[in-house]
């Protein structure tokens, strides 16, 4: 019987995981089609129609979830994502992704990539490509744009039972691309977000995330957070602002719209808000009304783990209009 249970648990805790890969896939190609456009009236539904930027095809994902595999397959393979090999990993990644794979790709992260370019292939190129961000910000170039935050839902994966390194890392890997201190608290409340929703099966991670903040830093959050809380998703606006994109997530929960029939947003959000509610809603037991196998991979071929129920293939869609994040 115990041996029973442990099975089951054990089954339990990594469909909640698989959730969070698929369901932050799963919104990505959701969001696609509405990227830049108008926003959606009360009375319509997004459907997964492909389009957009890429263009992309009906069910497949966009930049957001390709960065995205990149951090999870690295921490597939390293068990410490603040680890050199890991950092590297990641950052060699992002560049083969940039010149192989990349769909389209974010103004601010592409400025980042393209400056760290020439350091591919050695032991600096993590390193350049932190400076490059730093550079970027200290110059006064907008760095906070949403993208760290699109990307940043696998490393909570990585750090189910330690909340504080998951904090550390997700500042981390936010500062890669996104040196504005803002991109990286986001990217902390979110992991927390996403960590607590499968540890605990609940929407209160972000809000909880705040203790995991600078203590200067809380107070701000806090009255972000709350007045998220008391406007409609279109009210933080452009979404393109990391903060702006965050406060519009932290709504997630059953108190407010659903991602499937939210108002539309200039930006695609979907993939992150896809992320915590799969976990909670696990693939096993949530009706979906999209064929898993239309989930598909745009990334090149043997560059990531396949997600549960995708498939794989080379991309064949080049390099497309560069946006904010």
């Amino acid at each position: 019987m115990t041996m029973s249970l442990a099975r089951d648990a054990g089954r339990f805790w990594s469909d909640r995981t698989a959730g969070v890969l698929l369901g932050a896939a799963c919104g990505d190609a959701l969001g696609v089609p509405y990227e830049f456009s108008r926003r959606l009236a009360d009375t319509e539904t997004p459907e997964m129609i492909g389009g957009g930027l890429g263009p992309y095809a009906p069910g497949e994902y966009s930049d957001d979830t390709q960065m995205a595999v990149c951090l999870a397959q690295a921490a597939l393979e390293h068990t410490d994502m603040g680890s050199g090999p890991a950092r590297q990993q990641v950052a060699e990644a992002w560049l083969r992704w940039r010149r192989e794979g990349a769909s389209d790709i974010g103004a601010q992260t592409s400025s980042v990539l393209s400056a760290a370019e020439h350091a591919g292939g050695t032991i600096l190129v993590a390193a350049t490509m932190f400076e490059a961000s730093w550079k970027r910000y200290q110059a006064g170039a907008p760095s906070a744009g949403n993208g760290s935050l699109m990307r940043t839902a696998p490393l909570a994966l990585a750090y189910l039972d330690d909340p504080e390194g998951l904090a550390d890392i997700a500042a981390m890997y936010s500062a890669l691309t996104h040196a504005d201190p803002l991109a990286g608290e986001a990217c902390v409340l979110w992991c927390e977000g996403v960590r607590h929703a499968v540890m605990h099966g609940d929407f209160t991670g972000v809000q909880a995330g705040l203790r995991l903040l600078e203590e200067d830093r809380r107070a701000q959050w806090q009255a972000w957070l709350d007045e998220a809380e008391t406007k409609p998703p279109h009210a933080f606006s452009p979404n393109g602002f990391v903060v702006s994109a965050c406060r519009q997530l932290g709504q997630r929960s059953p108190a407010h719209p659903s991602p499937r029939t939210a108002p539309g947003r200039e930006v695609s959000l979907p993939i992150t808000s896809g992320s915590p509610l799969r976990p909670r809603y696990v693939p096993e037991t949530t009706p979906t009304p999209w064929p898993r196998s239309r989930a598909r991979c745009s990334a090149p071929a043997g560059a990531h783990p396949q997600f549960p129920g995708t498939t794989t293939g080379q991309c064949t869609v080049g390099p497309g209009t560069a946006h904010a994040s």
